[in-house]
């Protein structure tokens, strides 16, 4: 089924915004590798709070927080109103074969721990959408270099050393499978799919 394209506006998600939502790009993995990094994720990755809501009573479980799963992050911040354009180019790009992503190590962020991989197919696909979306880039994205899943972060440098000290002693290195790009509202905290766009 093809994706569904829309921009969000509007809602509590978006108190102090106006226009259209931030666009977020990302790679997505095959659905092993994503499940695996998501429970990674899940077990290390504090939650943050809903904008706007209060956090419910230590009974109340997790009620009024959200997890984003498991990303890698392309583009952080395109904007919201050139969703037709973002689209049609990253439904062009993915006219291609999925590709090898190698899993190449364990990084301490200092207040977190992420996975960093590599694809040359990665970089280059990157690179030429970098190059059409130029005009819009802020300046993270201007400086993107190494492709990676963060599995923690936004906590302290002691909590993440013992994470990033577990996680290196047991790491294998592997390779995953990237199967097509994501595309995403940012809503202020939480995202919203804007579109899925496969390789062949």
């Amino acid at each position: 089924m093809p994706p569904t394209l829309r921009s969000a506006h509007g809602g509590p998600l978006h108190e102090g915004l106006t226009g259209p939502a931030p666009l977020i790009v990302t790679l997505l993995l095959d659905d092993e590798a994503q499940g695996r990094f998501d429970r990674l994720r899940a077990a290390h990755f504090p939650a943050r709070p809903l904008p706007g809501a209060r956090r419910e009573p230590a009974s109340g479980g997790e009620e009024g927080v959200f997890r984003l799963q498991a990303h890698v992050t392309l583009f952080h911040a395109l904007p919201g109103e050139h969703l037709a354009d973002v689209s049609r180019e990253l439904a062009e790009v993915a006219d291609r074969a999925p590709f090898d992503v190698a899993v190449t190590g364990v990084r301490f962020l200092g207040r977190g721990v992420a996975i960093d991989l590599d694809a040359p197919e990665l970089t280059a696909l990157r690179r030429g959408l970098a190059g059409a979306f130029d005009p819009w880039l802020t300046r993270q994205d201007r400086q993107w270099s190494r492709p990676h899943v963060t599995v923690q972060n936004k906590v302290s440098p002691d909590v993440a050393r013992a994470l990033f000290a577990e996680m290196s002693a047991s790491f294998v290195p592997e390779t995953v499978t990237a199967r097509g790009l994501g595309l995403w509202d940012y809503l202020g905290g939480p995202w919203s799919p804007a579109g899925e766009f496969s390789f062949r």
